[in-house]
């Protein structure tokens, strides 16, 4: 079983400035987990699309209740493949990504589509798409709920970040963006997060896993 995640948001922004931040989004005041980000491959088609692979370095903290499960020693770093096609005649940008390692734990592959507004030129429609799956016997469940979660707080992060860089674009920061914090963006899947942590943290309790190596 998959979990599925899909959401429709605009940006009172032209394409051509979405996309140009797109590229200057870290950092950030809200992608301090961000590390770092590399050009793995680009190119021009002969259809003057834009075909770009990045490969990106996130901190990927486990919850206390997931500890258990995992040595001590285990990556705190998670690696994204983000694989991108800016289309400049349909006025399009979509972007592929996924995670590398920790697939076992869990995997988050992601789709999303920037698109000139048909009705409105001056903004951008996104729509997101997210399938969240873990590969652990007996405890996927609350582990995709979980991540379920920590995804959509990452989004509320993403899209602060990506306004802030179009407000820098135009040199006007509003004075709201810069008192919001990182914990105040992730208030609106605090929720989300908290009933799917206490779930977990029930069926880790309950839990008595007698093979610890094989899940990593």
């Amino acid at each position: 079983m998959v979990k599925y995640f899909f959401n429709e948001t605009d940006i009172k922004s032209s394409w051509d400035h979405v996309t140009t931040a797109f590229w200057q989004r870290y950092p950030n005041p809200f992608s301090t987990h961000v590390l770092t980000e590399d050009v793995v491959f680009r190119e021009v088609t002969a259809d003057h699309q834009l075909r770009t692979r990045r490969l990106l370095t996130k901190t990927n903290r486990l919850p206390r209740w997931a500890e258990c499960f995992f040595p001590i020693n285990l990556s705190q770093s998670v690696y994204i493949l983000e694989d991108s096609v800016v289309d400049p005649v349909s006025k399009s940008f979509t972007t592929y990504t996924w995670n590398l390692n920790h697939t076992t734990l869990m995997t988050v592959r992601e789709r999303c589509v920037f698109q000139q507004s048909e009705e409105r030129p001056h903004c951008t429609d996104i729509q997101r798409e997210a399938w969240i799956s873990s590969g652990i016997y007996g405890f996927s469940r609350p582990i995709q709920e979980f991540g379920l979660a920590r995804f959509k707080s990452n989004q509320v992060k993403a899209m602060k970040g990506l306004e802030y860089v179009l407000a820098n674009m135009h040199g006007e920061v509003p004075q709201w963006l810069l008192r919001d914090s990182v914990k105040d963006a992730s208030e609106k899947a605090k929720g989300a997060a908290m009933a799917a942590t206490e779930k977990a943290k029930t069926l880790a309790s309950a839990a008595s896993p007698q093979k610890p190596s094989q899940y990593v």
